[in-house]
């Protein structure tokens, strides 16, 4: 882990080194998300008289301490907030309770593109309502509009999986870019006709009458859909750079 250069001898540091500093311990850091915990009150670097931030190391410690709250913990940025005022005071944060279910990771390839393994991945995790909007740190408001879109839905018992909660995370974290929900169809037509194209593939294998089909029909299914995904992230990847 690269260390935070003394700001008695280097001066304080700028946006973009505070970024190479946290992305060794939090790889999807980004200059945007530093900017709003600065909105929100949870870090407040120096300006110089220009406006260019300028923080120093108590400021990188207080981020990485945000950043492992929320990654770890699963806290919801009003509580953090209660937590470094605390600290301010001289006082000791308070124990962190698990108040929220622990959510499996999902695994992923080494590039970073989800994995065969991770479509086959089954679990039970059922969450509330309630546990959603917490865990995922959005409104009532953002999830309704996520159901009215399509893009998450809750089981018949009322409860959501692990899925809806990934897919509800990172719509927050699109919002922070001024992608709202509606925005988002698009992925949802997207993955449509993809998960088509997977059937088309898979159905003849399903329609197979020996013991074996079932589950030559799965692993086709988790395979094809783990290609089409890295598929379409480097066809982006590759059109962003051609830009």
């Amino acid at each position: 882990m690269a260390a935070v250069p003394d700001p008695r001898t280097t001066g304080r540091l700028t946006i973009g080194q505070v970024l190479d500093l946290l992305r060794a311990d939090f790889a999807s850091i980004t200059i945007p998300k530093i900017r709003f915990l600065e909105e929100k009150g949870l870090v407040e670097p120096e300006r110089t008289p220009a406006g260019y931030r300028k923080f120093s190391e108590a400021d990188v410690d207080r981020l990485r301490y945000v950043l492992r709250m929320q990654r770890d913990h699963y806290l919801p940025l009003k509580v953090i907030g209660e937590h470094l005022d605390a600290i301010d005071r001289g006082l000791e944060p308070p124990a962190i309770e698990p108040v929220v279910p622990t959510v499996p990771t999902v695994a992923l390839a080494a590039d970073g593109l989800p994995s065969a393994e991770s479509f086959a991945r089954r679990d039970d995790v059922r969450l509330s309502r309630k546990e959603l909007l917490k865990i995922a740190e959005i409104s009532e408001d953002v999830l309704a509009e996520l159901e009215q879109h399509g893009l998450v839905t809750a089981q018949r018992t009322g409860h959501f999986d692990s899925d809806a909660l990934v897919i509800a995370t990172t719509a927050r974290e699109l919002g922070e870019y001024g992608l709202e929900p509606r925005h988002l169809r698009a992925f949802r037509a997207a993955a449509d006709r993809e998960v088509g194209m997977v059937e088309q593939v898979v159905a003849p294998l399903r329609r197979a009458r020996d013991t074996a089909a079932a589950a030559r029909a799965e692993d086709t299914a988790t395979q094809l859909a783990a290609l089409s995904v890295r598929l379409h992230a480097t066809l982006v990847k590759a059109g962003l750079r051609r830009r």
